[in-house]
Order: C-alpha cells, then sequence, then structure tokens
C-alpha cells in the first residue's frame, strides 16, 4: 500500500493505493480527508496595465457615439461632408444586425472617429458633426 497526499479544489486529501503488479486483481483505493492544514497558494503578482494607446483628439461639434457594442462595416460619409438630419453616417453592425446610425441634425462632418472594420463599444465617439 501506497500513500499519496492529493489537493483537490484547495482542499487535502490522503489517499492509500493499493499496487496491482503482474496479477490482474482490483486495485483498491480508500480516501480519507487529510488532518494536516493547507496553505492556500502564493498570490501571484499581477502584470502592470499597459496603458492604452493615445485616442485621436476629438473635434469640437455634436459627438454622434455608438450605442451598443459592434463593428464598423461601412462609413457613408468623408470629412467635410455636408450632412441633413436623418442622413445615413455610418452602419454598425452588431448581433448579427446592420444598424443604420443616422445624423441627428444639419451640419459638416468635422471627423470620423472610427474607420470601417474596427470594433466600438457603447458610447464611443463615431462621427462629429459641427
Amino acid at each position: 500500500m501506497r500513500q499519496f497526499n492529493v489537493t483537490v479544489n484547495g482542499v487535502a486529501y490522503q489517499v492509500s493505493v493499493e499496487e496491482a503488479g503482474a496479477s490482474s486483481a482490483p486495485v483498491a483505493v480508500a480516501v480519507a480527508p487529510a488532518t494536516a492544514p493547507v496553505a492556500a497558494p502564493a498570490p501571484v503578482a499581477a502584470a502592470a496595465p499597459v496603458a492604452a494607446p493615445a485616442a485621436a483628439p476629438v473635434a469640437a461639434g455634436e459627438k454622434i457615439t455608438a450605442p451598443m457594442p459592434g463593428t464598423i462595416l461601412d462609413i457613408k460619409v468623408s470629412q467635410g461632408a455636408t450632412v441633413k438630419k436623418g442622413d445615413v453616417l455610418l452602419i454598425l453592425e452588431a448581433m448579427k444586425m446592420e444598424n443604420e446610425i443616422m445624423a441627428p441634425g444639419d451640419g459638416t462632418v468635422k471627423q470620423i472617429a472610427v474607420a470601417k472594420g474596427a470594433s466600438v463599444n457603447s458610447g464611443d465617439v463615431l462621427v462629429v458633426i459641427g
């Protein structure tokens, strides 16, 4: 009979295992909780956070933000273009649906803050209209 200490999910067990040898006799296993306290694993030092790349400064004007997380499929306007209320600015794919992001009012596109294929989060600035 051989004795082993086994830790499973932070609980230590003392296990006795009988060697079967060359015979085909069944192996008997007895499991009993260990009486020795188990030390918690040493905490691993967290890696230093990596600073996110600095985002391009956002131009002054009305900021059109992403209503939900998704991917930019297409940009329908260019910087400097004049838009009217309701014009489609870009297409945002979210949950396998294409969502048209429209101009909330008349103006000129001051800045396009995203690129085609970019992933955006809810609240990210997409376009600035002035």
